[in-house]
């Protein structure tokens, strides 16, 4: 018989990403996202390989990161609105957490699912920040699979990437709720 979690299952119904433009400072600080992270890494990891690394991004960092972030994305052909649109949520001040795909050797494992593990962690780590109360939001773009760019800001090796930058702050204002998928019409019962 199960046993049901039902506060879980009801954050779950309505959890709802809050924009990462909207969110301010105070973020959480150094030891609650270590709670996050650690909560985050609780995902599927067939094999044991933990495929995944973070570096997060601090408010005193966050200056050189989208100097260096808004200079790449020029020279890769952004134009200025594009480049005024990347630089909003770079400069909040608020923790950004680059969750790094770091692949391990492995005659089982394949990198796909890896990389599987560590989009989950994507998840669970925006998850973990909205049931502690901070607004969250997933945010990727051209750079998470630029190598010069993650070596250089993130000191990413080559096969790392990242599949997602996690921003963690002060929800502004509330999410709208927004249309969701008829299950019915996604769903084959075999």
């Amino acid at each position: 018989m199960p046993s049901p979690a039902p506060a879980a299952l009801e954050f779950l119904k309505t959890r709802r990403s809050v924009t990462a433009k909207t969110l301010t400072a105070p973020g959480p600080n150094r030891a609650e996202i270590s709670d996050l992270l650690a909560i985050a890494s609780r995902v599927p990891d067939h094999g044991k390989l933990v495929p995944w690394r973070f570096v997060v991004i601090d408010a005193a960092a966050q200056a050189a990161f989208r100097e260096a972030a808004l200079a790449r994305l020029g020279a890769l052909g952004q134009d200025e609105a594009a480049l005024a649109k990347a630089a909003v949520p770079l400069s909040h001040g608020v923790p950004i957490v680059a969750v790094i795909v770091s692949p391990k050797p492995s005659a089982k494992i394949p990198l796909w699912e890896q990389e599987m593990a560590a989009a989950c962690v994507c998840l669970s780590l925006v998850n973990a920040g909205l049931a502690a109360g901070w607004g969250a939001n997933w945010l990727s773009g051209p750079l998470c699979k630029d190598p010069d760019f993650l070596s250089e800001t993130l000191g990413c090796a080559e096969g790392e990437w990242v599949p997602g930058f996690i921003h963690l702050g002060t929800a502004q204002i509330a999410p709208a709720e927004r249309d969701r998928p008829e299950i019915g019409a996604l769903t084959t019962w075999l």
